[in-house]
Protein backbone atom coordinates (compact mmCIF):
# COMPACT_ATOMS: atom_id res chain seq x y z
CA UNK A 1 0.00 0.00 0.00
CA UNK A 2 1.35 3.38 -1.03
CA UNK A 3 1.32 6.16 1.48
CA UNK A 4 -0.40 9.31 0.46
CA UNK A 5 1.90 12.23 1.33
CA UNK A 6 -0.64 14.92 0.65
CA UNK A 7 -2.59 13.71 3.76
CA UNK A 8 0.22 15.08 5.95
CA UNK A 9 0.53 18.33 4.03
CA UNK A 10 -3.04 19.52 3.30
CA UNK A 11 -4.63 19.60 6.81
CA UNK A 12 -1.84 21.77 8.32
CA UNK A 13 -2.04 24.04 5.28
CA UNK A 14 -5.82 24.41 5.73
CA UNK A 15 -5.26 25.16 9.44
CA UNK A 16 -2.65 27.80 8.56
CA UNK A 17 -5.04 29.50 6.11
CA UNK A 18 -7.84 29.55 8.70
CA UNK A 19 -5.50 30.94 11.39
CA UNK A 20 -4.25 33.66 9.02
CA UNK A 21 -7.85 34.75 8.33
CA UNK A 22 -8.76 34.90 12.01
CA UNK A 23 -5.53 36.74 12.88
CA UNK A 24 -6.01 39.29 10.12
CA UNK A 25 -9.55 40.01 11.26
CA UNK A 26 -8.38 40.37 14.89
CA UNK A 27 -5.37 42.58 14.01
CA UNK A 28 -7.54 44.95 11.95
CA UNK A 29 -10.00 45.53 14.81
CA UNK A 30 -7.40 45.48 17.62
CA UNK A 31 -6.03 49.02 17.09
CA UNK A 32 -9.53 50.45 16.95
CA UNK A 33 -10.45 48.64 20.19
CA UNK A 34 -7.35 49.95 21.95
CA UNK A 35 -8.11 53.52 20.84
CA UNK A 36 -11.71 53.14 22.05
CA UNK A 37 -10.48 51.73 25.36
CA UNK A 38 -8.07 54.67 25.87
CA UNK A 39 -10.80 57.17 25.02
CA UNK A 40 -13.14 55.41 27.47
CA UNK A 41 -10.52 55.56 30.23
CA UNK A 42 -9.94 59.31 29.65
CA UNK A 43 -13.69 59.91 29.67
CA UNK A 44 -14.09 57.85 32.88
CA UNK A 45 -11.29 59.82 34.57
CA UNK A 46 -12.91 63.12 33.60
CA UNK A 47 -16.29 61.89 34.88
CA UNK A 48 -14.64 60.85 38.13
CA UNK A 49 -13.06 64.29 38.56
CA UNK A 50 -16.40 66.00 37.80
CA UNK A 51 -18.12 63.70 40.29
CA UNK A 52 -15.50 64.47 42.96
CA UNK A 53 -15.95 68.21 42.39
CA UNK A 54 -19.71 67.87 42.79
CA UNK A 55 -19.16 65.84 45.98
CA UNK A 56 -16.75 68.47 47.35
CA UNK A 57 -19.29 71.26 46.68
CA UNK A 58 -21.98 69.21 48.38
CA UNK A 59 -19.65 68.51 51.33
CA UNK A 60 -19.02 72.26 51.81
CA UNK A 61 -22.76 72.95 51.72
CA UNK A 62 -23.40 70.10 54.15
CA UNK A 63 -20.70 71.44 56.49
CA UNK A 64 -22.37 74.88 56.55
CA UNK A 65 -25.74 73.32 57.28
CA UNK A 66 -24.17 71.13 59.99
CA UNK A 67 -22.58 74.22 61.57
CA UNK A 68 -25.99 75.91 61.84
CA UNK A 69 -27.46 72.72 63.29
CA UNK A 70 -24.66 72.52 65.89
CA UNK A 71 -25.30 76.12 66.96
CA UNK A 72 -28.98 75.35 67.45
CA UNK A 73 -28.14 72.12 69.27
CA UNK A 74 -25.76 73.97 71.57
CA UNK A 75 -28.45 76.43 72.66
CA UNK A 76 -30.93 73.57 73.08
CA UNK A 77 -28.35 71.66 75.10
CA UNK A 78 -27.80 74.57 77.49
CA UNK A 79 -31.54 74.79 78.09
CA UNK A 80 -31.77 71.08 78.67
CA UNK A 81 -28.83 71.16 81.08
CA UNK A 82 -30.61 73.73 83.24
CA UNK A 83 -33.76 71.62 83.28
CA UNK A 84 -31.69 68.51 83.94
CA UNK A 85 -29.94 70.16 86.90
CA UNK A 86 -33.31 70.99 88.49
CA UNK A 87 -34.57 67.48 87.84
CA UNK A 88 -31.43 65.99 89.43
CA UNK A 89 -31.90 68.02 92.59
CA UNK A 90 -35.48 66.80 92.93
CA UNK A 91 -34.34 63.26 92.16
CA UNK A 92 -31.59 63.49 94.80
CA UNK A 93 -34.17 64.35 97.46
CA UNK A 94 -36.42 61.51 96.34
CA UNK A 95 -33.43 59.16 96.27
CA UNK A 96 -32.46 60.04 99.85
CA UNK A 97 -35.98 59.18 101.01
CA UNK A 98 -35.96 55.97 98.99
CA UNK A 99 -32.51 55.05 100.37
CA UNK A 100 -33.77 55.35 103.95
CA UNK A 101 -36.76 53.18 103.14
CA UNK A 102 -34.68 50.64 101.25
CA UNK A 103 -32.13 50.43 104.09
CA UNK A 104 -34.89 49.50 106.50
CA UNK A 105 -36.33 46.97 104.03
CA UNK A 106 -32.90 45.45 103.33
CA UNK A 107 -32.30 44.93 107.04
CA UNK A 108 -35.67 43.23 107.34
CA UNK A 109 -34.97 41.07 104.27
CA UNK A 110 -31.59 40.00 105.67
CA UNK A 111 -33.19 39.04 108.97
CA UNK A 112 -35.86 37.00 107.17
CA UNK A 113 -33.29 35.40 104.86
CA UNK A 114 -31.25 34.36 107.90
CA UNK A 115 -34.35 32.76 109.41
CA UNK A 116 -35.05 30.96 106.13
CA UNK A 117 -31.43 29.79 105.91
CA UNK A 118 -31.58 28.46 109.50
CA UNK A 119 -34.82 26.65 108.70
CA UNK A 120 -33.28 25.14 105.54
CA UNK A 121 -30.27 23.93 107.53
CA UNK A 122 -32.58 22.33 110.08
CA UNK A 123 -34.57 20.64 107.28
CA UNK A 124 -31.35 19.31 105.72
CA UNK A 125 -30.18 17.98 109.11
CA UNK A 126 -33.52 16.26 109.73
CA UNK A 127 -33.53 14.78 106.22
CA UNK A 128 -30.00 13.46 106.75
CA UNK A 129 -31.05 11.87 110.03
CA UNK A 130 -34.10 10.37 108.30
CA UNK A 131 -31.94 9.03 105.46
CA UNK A 132 -29.40 7.53 107.85
CA UNK A 133 -32.26 5.90 109.85
CA UNK A 134 -33.74 4.44 106.66
CA UNK A 135 -30.31 3.22 105.55
CA UNK A 136 -29.72 1.67 108.98
CA UNK A 137 -33.12 -0.09 108.89
CA UNK A 138 -32.38 -1.44 105.40
CA UNK A 139 -28.96 -2.66 106.58
CA UNK A 140 -30.51 -4.39 109.61
CA UNK A 141 -33.17 -6.07 107.42
CA UNK A 142 -30.51 -7.35 105.02
CA UNK A 143 -28.31 -8.44 107.92
CA UNK A 144 -31.21 -10.34 109.54
CA UNK A 145 -32.07 -12.01 106.21
CA UNK A 146 -28.45 -13.05 105.74
CA UNK A 147 -28.21 -14.29 109.36
CA UNK A 148 -31.41 -16.34 108.94
CA UNK A 149 -30.14 -17.76 105.65
CA UNK A 150 -26.81 -18.53 107.31
CA UNK A 151 -28.61 -20.21 110.25
CA UNK A 152 -30.62 -22.36 107.84
CA UNK A 153 -27.47 -23.26 105.91
CA UNK A 154 -25.67 -24.19 109.15
CA UNK A 155 -28.65 -26.29 110.28
CA UNK A 156 -28.56 -28.13 106.94
CA UNK A 157 -24.80 -28.68 107.27
CA UNK A 158 -25.27 -29.99 110.85
CA UNK A 159 -27.97 -32.40 109.62
CA UNK A 160 -25.61 -33.62 106.87
CA UNK A 161 -22.80 -34.06 109.40
CA UNK A 162 -25.11 -36.04 111.73
CA UNK A 163 -26.26 -38.17 108.81
CA UNK A 164 -22.64 -38.74 107.78
CA UNK A 165 -21.70 -39.64 111.39
CA UNK A 166 -24.60 -42.13 111.57
CA UNK A 167 -23.58 -43.64 108.25
CA UNK A 168 -19.95 -43.86 109.41
CA UNK A 169 -21.04 -45.58 112.66
CA UNK A 170 -23.21 -48.04 110.72
CA UNK A 171 -20.35 -48.70 108.29
CA UNK A 172 -17.96 -49.23 111.22
CA UNK A 173 -20.44 -51.65 112.86
CA UNK A 174 -20.92 -53.46 109.58
CA UNK A 175 -17.14 -53.66 109.09
CA UNK A 176 -16.69 -54.93 112.67
CA UNK A 177 -19.46 -57.48 112.16
CA UNK A 178 -17.89 -58.55 108.89
CA UNK A 179 -14.48 -58.81 110.53
CA UNK A 180 -15.97 -60.84 113.42
CA UNK A 181 -17.75 -63.10 110.93
CA UNK A 182 -14.54 -63.54 108.96
CA UNK A 183 -12.63 -64.37 112.15
CA UNK A 184 -15.19 -67.02 113.06
CA UNK A 185 -14.89 -68.64 109.70
CA UNK A 186 -11.23 -69.11 110.05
Amino acid sequence: MKKKKYVYFIPPLIGLVLFAGVYWKFAAAHEQREADMRAGMVKAREEKIRGENVLKRKAVEDALVAQEVRKKQKSDKETKELEERDRRERAALAMANARDTSTRKVAEVRRLEKQVEDAKKEIVRIEQEKKSSIDEQAFIRIYVQKAEANQKALAAVLQKIEAADRAAEEAARAAAAAAAAAAKKK
